[in-house]
């Protein structure tokens, strides 16, 4: 067995973390988990929206699961992301009306750009599948977070129901791999991607300028 080098207590520090919100988020009808302060000072740092639109983001997936709830009561399962004000819904409602309402509720939500309705209209899934899906998703952000040629957190992984959702702003070398990486995760019956692609140099601009006066290397 390999001696573990001090990187790899870390990034598996990092995959529980991930894990375990994904796991508390899938299994819960309720609005997905928040991390708490120290967690989502880091998020801010490395993500790729600025930090008043990531905290936009977190209100609306809150008021919007909420509001939902409140028009639907128990009638579906229904999830809520929201990523640079873009609305996903995936998981299940009871009926046609019912999906069309969810999507309604949710495009009233205030500073949302745009719904993406994902919900199927069947019975809601079973603990078994949800816990299946919070695994598939945990294993492509661990995979992300391995690849080298990857930002982890320039991403949004949502599984439901073995169908993986990719958001994020991403160039389209970035967008290529992580789809690859999530086609050949175990369980994965395909890839659906709501990504606003950005160009190399508009990445290059975005990533933070070296620090001045750090001494070299010797």
């Amino acid at each position: 067995m390999k001696p573990l080098t001090i990187a790899a207590p870390l990034r598996r520090l990092s995959l529980a973390l991930i894990s375990a919100g994904v796991l508390a988020g899938a299994l819960s009808a309720c609005a997905p988990a928040v991390l708490g302060g120290a967690a989502l000072g880091v998020t801010m740092v490395s993500d790729r929206r600025t930090s008043g639109t990531l905290i936009e983001d977190e209100g609306i997936e809150l008021k919007g699961a909420s509001r939902i709830r409140d028009a639907l009561a128990d009638r579906g399962h229904i999830n809520v992301t929201s990523y640079n004000r873009q609305v996903l819904l995936t998981g299940e409602a009871s009926s046609e009306a019912d999906k069309q309402t969810a999507a309604q509720v949710a495009s009233r939500v205030e500073n949302v750009r745009c719904v993406i309705n994902e919900l199927g209209v069947m019975p809601n899934t079973t603990l078994g599948q949800r816990s299946s899906d919070s695994l598939i998703t945990g294993r492509i952000k661990a995979s992300f977070i391995d690849a080298s040629d990857l930002s982890a957190n320039a991403f949004k992984v949502v599984t439901e129901r073995n169908v993986v959702y990719l958001m994020g702003r991403v160039t389209a070398r970035e967008a290529e791999r992580a789809t690859q990486i999530a086609r050949t995760a175990p369980g994965v019956q395909r890839v659906v991607r709501s990504l606003e692609l950005i160009s190399e140099e508009e990445l290059a601009r975005s990533q933070p300028a070296p620090r001045q006066g750090a001494s070299a290397p010797r």
